[in-house]
């Protein structure tokens, strides 16, 4: 008699490997369905501040960025992911800094960006430099190091 385990959280992290397979030898289309379905079920499960759910978010990105889905990369990296991974996690959280960065690269890459796409993109990424700067000089963290540059 086997034993199958039902823990949806155990299924979805395997089910992510399996997706990060899939992008390793090129089969992105296929990657892209499951990711999508991971990270609905992620938010169904979690909702859509959690760090896991954020992360399962990113890793949805990197597909889309992969397939030059520009549009629905910009959606979902400014519209959903930035501002809950910003109000749960905070500006100095990794996973924060690196939805910026690709957000950051994606306008970049994207031929339609329009100018005051880029100009935001500029200021997005000043302040994410300025931050790692501040955080790898200071030995602190994002509000602290602030605080001492305030000084």
């Amino acid at each position: 008699r086997r034993y199958w385990s039902h823990d949806e959280q155990a299924i979805l992290q395997l089910q992510d490997n399996l997706a990060s397979c899939l992008v390793d030898v090129g089969w992105c289309d296929e990657a892209l369905v499951l990711r999508r379905e991971i990270y609905a079920r992620w938010v169904a499960t979690l909702g859509v501040s959690h760090e896991r759910t954020i992360l399962s978010g990113t890793n949805l990105l990197g597909v889309l960025l992969k397939l030059d889905l520009w549009d629905e990369v910009k959606w979902l990296a400014r519209d959903q992911l930035l501002p809950a991974a910003q109000r749960s996690l905070g500006a100095d959280h990794t996973l924060t800094l690196d939805l910026n960065v690709k957000l950051t690269g994606a306008t970049m890459l994207n031929s339609k960006s329009s100018r005051n796409d880029l100009r935001l993109n500029q200021h997005r990424f000043s302040r994410h430099r300025r931050d790692q700067f501040l955080m790898q000089n200071t030995g602190n963290d994002l509000l602290e190091a602030e605080t001492i540059m305030q000084d």
